[in-house]
Order: structure tokens, then sequence, then C-alpha cells
């Protein structure tokens, strides 16, 4: 659903200056360049304030095998390459070296239904938001940063980057497929959803993604099916899955607002009437189904899931995470 009067609740003061919660433009994504650095471990962790209290499960540098060379006195036993040593008569220890990569790609939905904000901006905007945070932070690690943006007319593919140009070409992208998803007439649904070819961004991702990689899927998932399943659990099967999902308050039933509203799914337009309880606990309970379909599928294929909502700004979500950890250290 497109609001009719999003421009009148958008709050500008809790975004930077150059935003309207609906548009987006290079500027505000750009904005994330400096935000990023407060998220740099080991003071705080992106992932981690968006798991509150909990521990982070993004992947640590791992060590990658190096070499064999002959066994000193002070190798660790753990560490003898028994088949070199059955080879040569001759103890030999393995050597390893630290990994100085971990690409990071997103899979980012702009696609109809996250056209749709009822407060302080688009869903879509915000996803465009934590795309461009994630990729700003990625490459202050030193790691490569790629991209797959579907905006429900074409799929745009962004390669690992290293370096500034990662995240520039990543903005750049969402941008002009922002664009393109504002400019078409579909209205974002609220009552159903239409089935994006989600299977086909998966297996765009699945060939474009370095194995070891952390993949966040950016998205409302309202396009996501079973049929999805099986792709996904080819891609954990080496690399580690973030469901980030961005919702509005409003597909939670949750609104002061009291009055009609009209509504469309491209195949059906209906008056919706929020001063009727019936009708707030209508749009909860469909929530809440769609809610416990995304919950069952990360947890059975052990994918993390968070949650970012787009009537607040994504900085200040984020503070009072940090906040909330600092107090309970």
């Amino acid at each position: 659903m497109s609001s009719n009067n999003t421009n009148d609740i958008l709050l500008p003061q809790e975004l930077p200056a150059h935003s309207n919660g609906v548009n987006l433009c290079l500027a505000e994504l750009l904005y994330y360049r400096q935000q990023a650095v407060c998220w740099l471990p080991p003071a705080f962790h992106i992932w981690s304030q968006l798991n509150g209290q909990h521990g982070s499960r993004y992947k640590s540098r791992g060590m990658n095998f190096s070499e064999s060379r002959l066994y000193q006195p002070s190798d660790d036993i753990r560490s003898i390459d028994w088949r070199v040593t059955a080879r040569t008569g001759k103890t030999h220890t393995k050597l390893f070296i630290e990994e100085r990569e971990h690409p990071v790609m997103l899979a980012i939905d702009l696609s109809t239904s996250m056209k749709f904000g009822s407060q302080l901006m688009l869903k879509s905007v915000q996803a465009a938001h934590f795309a461009s945070l994630l990729s700003w932070f990625t490459v202050n690690q030193q790691d490569r940063i790629g991209a797959i943006i579907y905006n429900g007319i074409r799929l745009q593919e962004c390669k690992p980057t290293a370096r500034q140009q990662g995240p520039l070409t990543i903005i750049h992208a969402l941008t002009k497929s922002h664009a393109e998803m504002l400019a078409t007439n579909h209205s974002a649904p609220l009552l159903s959803s239409p089935k994006a070819d989600w299977q086909n961004m998966l297996r765009h991702l699945h060939h474009l993604c370095p194995k070891g990689s952390e993949i966040a899927i950016i998205s409302d998932f309202y396009s996501l099916t079973t049929k999805d399943e099986r792709h996904l659990n080819q891609l954990r099967q080496h690399n580690h899955i973030q469901f980030i999902q961005i919702f509005d308050p409003l597909e939670q039933g949750k609104t002061a607002f009291r009055g009609q509203e009209l509504v469309t799914d491209n195949i059906q337009t209906a008056w919706l009437n929020f001063s009727i309880r019936k009708t707030r606990d209508g749009l909860a309970e469909q929530y809440q189904r769609h809610q416990s379909f995304i919950t069952d599928l990360a947890r059975s294929l052990a994918i993390s899931q968070h949650s970012v909502t787009a009537s607040q700004s994504l900085l200040q979500q984020l503070s009072k995470k940090k906040t909330k950890v600092k107090m309970s250290r």
C-alpha cells in the first residue's frame, strides 16, 4: 500500500537533511560513510547490536592451510600433517595463514511490496540505508562488498569489489533501481503480495557469491515461498546467511490513524477503515502469519534473523541497541 498522505506524516528531522523518506538520493547513502566507523569491532559490531545482548554470529577470520614443513619441538602436535609424515617417514606439521578477506554479499529487495511507508520512510528507502551502512562497514574491515538488487522489474548485479569502489557502485545502483521502481504505476500491496521471481535472484546470488561469504538478504520477505528453501539451503552450505526484515508498523495494525485509506494490490482495490478494531486486528493477524512463516523457515535453515522498522531512522535504532549493551556490561 502506498499511503496518500505519506508526505504529511514524514519526520525529516529524524533523517539526514537531504532525505524525504520517499525518493532516494546519493547524498543520504553517502552519509553512512562516516557513520560506519562507529560500528567497527572490537568496541561494537553491527550484527551484535542487531541481536541486542546476544553475541554476534558474524563469521570471524579463519585460518587457511599454507604448507607443511618438518616438525619442530615447539609445534602444536594437533597440527601434525599425518599424510606427509606417513609418506616421507619424517614428522611434518601444517602451517596456516590468517584469512585476510571475507566477502559480503547483499541481496536487496526493492520490489513492489517495499514501496510502502506509513510514517518516517518507505521500506525500500530503509533497505537502501541499511545496505549503504553495511557496504561502508565492510570495506572499512578491508573486505569486498557485492550486491544483487531486485526492483520488481529487473535484477542488477554488483560484483564483489574492495575499497571505496564497492559501496559507490552499490549506492549508484540502488538509486537507479529505486527511481525505476517509483516510476512504475504499481502500488505496494498490503492486502496481499505478488510472488516475485526470488528463485532467479537466489540463483544469481549463488553464482555471483564467493564461497565463505556473509550474505545479508534485505527485504520484507513477502515474496519468499517454500520453493526458495532449496536455493537458500544451497547458499548456506558454503556461506553464512542473515535475514534483515524491513517492516512498517501499519502492517502490524499499529496506527494512530482512524480514518479510511484506499489500498490496492494491483489485482483488487478496497477501502480499509482503520477506525474499526477488526481492520487493525486483521492486519495484525496477517502479519503474524507472515512472521511465523519467515521465522520457521529461517530456523529450519539455521539462518540468523533481524528486524528493522521503517518508522524510525536506522542509526537511532542501532544506537538504542548499543546503549542497552553498554548498560548490561
